[in-house]
């Protein structure tokens, strides 16, 4: 992977500012071009994206690149390509009586060059759904993948060069001193998927520009287990949360609680449902290693420190295989039964296959241990107690849910995806997409007949009547 030049960057950045200027507003033919492109670069190109993906992570099952990357852009793709039209109307907003004949538009307009910073856990996804948003909405887009995939950055940006003038849409290559000069640059959006600490330095780059910013970024995500919940059925369906490429997702479900007494219970059980899955590891191309060995390492950490601490760990290895000198840096999944609140492994956000499982007592303590932490990317309540159900999803905040399930919030193209407070802010996907790279522009309509003279100078008793009737109308 090459690295692109600090000068080469702002030269490219020009190059679309210029470009924008001269059209600053796509035709919807010109906008269904771009995504077209994208949409058949996405088709043509599965297969070397799978292997990319794959050598960077040293084993990547192919089945999740496909599913949760490739499946998630396409989808994204057509759903903006046939609400596109409507998108882009000029919609009615409603008109105050005293305003009257006079009225109210929304122009939806592009708001010029769009930078992307995408993440590596899933390259291709969070480079181009935001990128397919912000093209429907008629913008340029800049790429800054990252550099922990250099084989699929590598690819990307060749493939992004053979679909699309440099003027339209392009690909920034480097590290984080890379990433430096590109988020210095004043975008006329910026988004950025990543951690919450890197996050805040984003955000404070492109608050010297005014840049507004979307940020996409993770925290611990809990899942409950209401003692209503079928637990044969959701512990399978978490197991699938957790271990979709190996934990190495915004979204996965951190953390388990489930009710006193258990946890044991519910461990077995997990165990169960991963060796169904996975009954070996080492050498199943179904399940994915961790992306660095440096990841792997703070996960090991992790879980030896949460051991001293006390806590009860679990690995699961149906195989008995030994992972030691595996090349592929796998990490067996793994349980921690009760570990203290002040261990790493319950402070910071995990990423990977570790779940800790936690024992609670009552509706109550289960808000209560949600709430004293930041507001999470994602939760997830398994059960069919209504009323419990309904107090942990009005009194607990958190960017996204789903309900007896995990993950699947995220694919929905007619719900926003985003986080809210630490976990990130704004959102995409769908129309919410089009609406955040887009100022929705109000206009007033003045009718030639109307009564805002009677408010001219010079003031006097009219004046005083019209007042006083509109504070009692409006």
């Amino acid at each position: 992977m090459e690295i692109t030049p600090p000068a080469t960057i702002a030269a490219r950045f020009e190059a679309q500012r210029q470009a924008f200027l001269k059209e600053p507003n796509p035709t919807y033919e010109a906008r269904l071009s771009r995504l077209d492109r994208l949409l058949a670069l996405t088709d043509a190109n599965e297969a070397a994206v799978v292997a990319a993906i794959d050598a960077d992570f040293s084993g990547r099952a192919a089945q999740e690149t496909r599913l949760a990357e490739m499946f998630v852009v396409r989808a994204g793709i057509r759903h903006a390509k046939s609400h596109l039209r409507r998108w882009m109307r000029v919609k009615r907003a409603p008109t105050g009586l005293h305003f009257r004949p006079g009225y109210n538009r929304l122009m939806p307009q592009p708001l010029g060059v769009v930078g992307v910073v995408s993440p590596w856990n899933y390259p291709f996804q969070l480079a181009l759904a935001p990128a397919l948003a912000a093209l429907a909405a008629g913008n340029r887009v800049m790429i800054k993948p990252s550099e922990l995939t250099p084989a699929f950055s590598a690819l990307l940006e060749r493939l992004i060069a053979g679909a699309f003038d440099p003027d339209e849409v392009c690909v920034v290559t480097g590290d984080a001193e890379t990433g430096k000069a590109f988020t210095a640059l004043p975008f006329d959006h910026l988004i950025f998927t990543g951690s919450t600490a890197v996050g805040r330095v984003v955000a404070q780059a492109a608050a010297a520009n005014l840049t507004p910013v979307t940020l996409e970024l993770g925290g611990k995500s809990p899942a409950i287990f209401d003692p209503s919940c079928d637990v044969d059925v959701s512990v399978e369906r978490l197991a699938f949360g957790k271990l979709l490429n190996a934990g190495q997702t915004c979204i996965a479900p951190d953390y388990l609680m489930v009710p006193k007494g258990q946890a044991e219970a519910v461990a077995g059980k997990f165990s169960a449902a991963v060796a169904k899955m996975y009954p070996s590891l080492v050498d199943n191309p179904d399940y994915t290693a961790i992306i660095s060995q440096r990841h792997r390492t703070r996960l090991v950490e992790l879980v030896d420190e949460a051991r001293a601490a006390g806590a009860r760990v679990i690995e699961i290895n149906p195989a008995n295989e030994r992972f030691e000198s595996n090349a592929t840096r796998k990490l067996a999944p793994t349980i921690v039964l009760d570990p203290p609140a002040d261990t790493r492994l319950m402070r910071e956000e995990i990423f990977g296959p570790v779940l800790p499982i936690l024992e609670y007592d009552g509706v109550d303590e289960a808000i209560a241990r949600v709430r004293q932490g930041d507001h999470p990317l994602a939760l997830y309540w398994f059960g069919t107690d209504r009323a419990a159900r309904e107090r942990v999803l009005g009194e607990t905040l958190s960017g996204g849910v789903t309900v007896n399930d995990c993950l699947w919030h995220i694919g929905q193209e007619d719900q926003p995806f985003g986080g809210v407070g630490a976990s990130g802010m704004g959102a995409y996907h769908g129309e919410w997409g089009f609406n955040t790279f887009s100022k929705l522009k109000p206009v007033f309509y003045q009718s030639r007949l109307n009564g805002i003279v009677l408010f001219r100078p010079p003031y006097g008793q009219a004046f005083e009547r019209i007042l006083g009737l509109l504070k009692r109308v409006t």
